[in-house]
């Protein structure tokens, strides 16, 4: 397990708001989390940081991160791949069309960890991860203990999960179910899908995805606009030219000013259509 003091987070985020932490702990094995979680009761757990804010400028609380270690990921049999939680999404997705398996193609340009994905049910275009799995394996920290959970037992719907609300449950690995396939339509459907969201999606700022969960009977995107709210900025950030569903850093923002432009856009929707936006991005 690596262990670092006074950690810049600014490459943690995907915001890359600039900000630091005490202590950072990279556990690279199941054995370094019994070690680390029977002595630490207090920290804070990020995967690759894609949808996350970062609120403060330092943290005392230890922070333990799946961010370059604790990514294997392995073929076995019947079409399945074993995934461990650092596992970046888009390297599962590729290695599943190297191998001729379908499932995982929304993924592919999707930034999210596993364990990211997992507790949150990501997904799109009416895909999620939870059509694939087939169990997870976690670390109960009320327990000290390693257990397995099958798919249909993990609570799953849109953006939720059980380790979503549990928060004592760290995901360890997974197991996803796939289909074989001609690999040719599997990068087709890869290539179209990363190019419509390239042609909708702010790629080339900073920012943490949609920063909203879709409101029923709404898209968020449509709204916004309907509010004439795009480009509007507070500090450092700005909510998109491209996508009013998205906010990206345009000038070093700070934690403080992304909440500061979410709170304007929530009470400027609730205002005009009665409607609670609910943030679909998680506040450190």
């Amino acid at each position: 397990m690596k262990i670092f003091s006074e950690l810049d987070l600014t490459a943690f985020n995907s915001y890359r708001i600039k900000s630091k932490c005490r202590i950072a702990y990279f556990p690279e094995s199941e054995s370094d989390f019994c070690e680390l979680f029977s002595s630490l009761k207090e920290y804070v757990l990020i995967g690759s940081g894609h949808n996350i804010i970062l609120s403060k400028e330092y943290y005392q609380v230890p922070f333990v991160i799946f961010n370059g270690n604790f990514d294997n990921f392995r073929l076995i049999e019947n079409c399945s791949i074993e995934v461990e939680a650092g596992a970046m999404m888009w390297d599962v997705s590729e290695f599943a069309c190297n191998n001729s398996l379908s499932g995982l193609e929304i993924f592919w340009d999707i930034p999210s960890s596993l364990g990211g994905a997992v507790v949150m049910n990501a997904g799109a275009s009416g895909e999620e991860i939870k059509d694939v799995l087939v169990k997870v394996r976690y670390y109960d920290l009320r327990e000290n203990q390693i257990f397995e959970l099958k798919q249909e037992h993990g609570e799953f719907s849109y953006r939720n999960s059980y380790f979503q609300q549990f928060k004592d449950k760290i995901v360890l690995k997974a197991w996803l179910k796939l289909e074989e396939a001609d690999p040719m339509e599997i990068r087709r459907k890869m290539e179209l899908i990363k190019e419509q969201r390239w042609a909708k999606q702010p790629t080339d700022l900073p920012n943490a995805g949609s920063v909203f969960k879709r409101p029923h009977g709404y898209y968020v995107g449509t709204i916004i606009d309907e509010l004439g709210l795009k480009g509007y900025q507070i500090g450092g950030f700005r909510i998109s030219e491209k996508h009013g569903g998205f906010i990206v850093n345009v000038n070093n923002g700070t934690g403080s000013e992304v909440l500061e432009l979410i709170a304007f856009i929530q009470e400027k929707v609730r205002n005009k259509f009665g409607v609670n936006l609910e943030i679909e991005q998680r506040i450190i």
